[in-house]
């Protein structure tokens, strides 16, 4: 039987007022990460206490000012130059220490931003009431990996990763995979706690799509993930377009397929109870044989990382209607 209706959210059935997308804690099935995103028009302002959650910024397209009051009562004020959209190349993204008030602002015009975030339960890492300090972290200090090869080619914008940025418990990237492409391949986990091994972290999958043609009107990628032991039983395989999120509790997940006339992009952000905050994945051993075969094949870089000024691209649904 399938799980879609459980782990997986399509475009407007986890809105909330002011947010097109709000994943937050159940206290139950979902416990260590959010993701809320908005659209805002010129101007307009969104505010946000974000209590013991910790965030990343992240401009999806547009620009914005950042605006936070932290634990510390020190007023810190970022303007984010943004991006025309996710696959223009990475974005300048703030970090929010937990315990702060944020509010997020259009700039010049109209903005998509995703706020990623994370529980930080009890005393953070840093042990002060704040945890880690505000950061802006500037478009070219983003590292761009080339993960895989072949038909399983993708960029992974390492904006938020244990190596890149100081946070107490969250972890993102964003993913680019070129139409025909598998990402989150092999199949991983991340649901046990093995120190040095895996670790546990829950994850969310937020996606947008973007055809290769004119001639696609529909562009869809797929998401799957199955269970990894006999005590957690989950199956997924979704259908997603721009705005949908796809939940991870725990199980194999992958891959995650951009179809032959889409590219595919997703935001990951996950979190979870573990004393250290790293991301350590055991692959599925029936496919763990693929990375063998990466060093002999050529790898697929679209699509390019930085469309040229004033190039055009074929229509896309865009959630929210921003540009």
């Amino acid at each position: 039987m399938s799980d879609n209706s459980r782990w997986v959210r399509p475009l407007g059935t986890s809105a909330a007022t002011g947010w097109q997308t709000a994943v937050t804690a159940d206290g139950q099935d979902w416990r260590h990460t959010s993701l809320h995103v908005t659209t805002l028009a010129p101007g307009e302002s969104r505010a946000v206490d974000a209590g013991d959650w910790e965030h990343v910024v992240v401009p999806l397209s547009g620009s914005a000012q950042v605006t936070a009051v932290t634990a510390d009562a020190r007023t810190h004020v970022a303007e984010l130059s943004g991006r025309p959209d996710v696959f223009a190349g990475p974005t300048d993204t703030v970090y929010v220490p937990a315990r702060s008030r944020i509010t997020l602002r259009a700039s010049a015009g109209p903005v998509r931003l995703a706020l990623a975030g994370a529980r930080v339960a009890g005393d953070t890492r840093q042990g002060s009431p704040g945890g880690y300090a505000f950061r802006h972290l500037a478009a070219a200090e983003v590292p761009v990996e080339r993960r895989g090869a072949g038909n399983a080619s993708r960029q992974v914008r390492n904006f938020a990763s244990p190596e890149v940025l100081g946070a107490d418990a969250l972890i993102a990237c964003e993913v680019i995979t070129p139409a025909g492409n598998w990402s989150s391949w092999p199949p991983h986990k991340h649901d046990t706690a093995l120190p040095g091994e895996e670790s546990m972290l829950e994850e969310i999958y937020y996606f947008e799509t973007e055809p290769t043609n004119a001639r696609c009107t529909d562009p869809v990628g797929y998401q799957r993930v199955y269970t990894s032991d006999t005590d957690r039983p989950i199956d997924v395989l979704a259908e997603v377009r721009s705005g949908d999120v796809v939940l991870v509790p725990h199980g194999w997940h992958g891959p995650a397929m951009a179809a032959p006339d889409a590219h595919l992009y997703y935001l990951n952000v996950m979190a979870g109870p573990g004393p250290e905050r790293a991301w350590l994945i055991s692959d599925d051993p029936a496919h763990a044989w693929v990375r063998e075969t990466w060093p002999e094949l050529p790898f697929d870089a679209r699509p390019a990382p930085h469309r040229a000024a004033g190039a055009t691209r074929p229509a896309r649904r865009t959630p929210g209607g921003a540009a």
